[in-house]
């Protein structure tokens, strides 16, 4: 069966989600890079947090990927999402760069997953 240009823009939006997510995100923290530690000091974290917070981006990028996880892992990645926002909050960072941040990545990967599932838009239909 030939997948719609919704679906194809739906494994793009998702495509784009996780390349971020490991480029720009799991990677740094995984491979050790100093930036990792010191964004998360910045924000009133103890570096002791970099691994663990990235071995647990990169499990949620993992279930989110796999089809029959792919809600699973939008979930649990929202549950970091948000403590990513409640912590922008929490040191008065800039609401639309920083704060807001979390909600727009979070949106771009719901959003992804909905066009490319019909069993969500079944769940989440958009009504006219």
């Amino acid at each position: 069966m030939k997948a719609s240009p919704m679906v194809w823009t739906g494994r793009a939006l998702s495509a784009l989600f996780v390349l971020f997510m490991l480029g720009a995100s799991v990677a740094p923290k995984l491979l050790g890079m100093p930036v990792a530690a010191e964004t998360l000091v910045g924000l009133g974290w103890s570096a002791d947090y970099v691994l663990a917070i990235g071995l647990m981006e990169l499990a949620f990028v993992l279930l989110y990927i796999y089809p029959r996880t792919s809600v699973l892992g939008a979930v649990m990645m929202m549950g970091l999402l948000g403590g990513a926002m409640a912590t922008q909050v929490r040191v008065g960072n800039p609401l639309f760069s920083h704060q807001l941040f979390s909600l727009y990545l979070g949106l771009v990967m719901w959003g992804g997953l909905w066009l490319r599932d019909p069993k969500l838009r079944t769940l989440f239909p958009f009504r006219r």
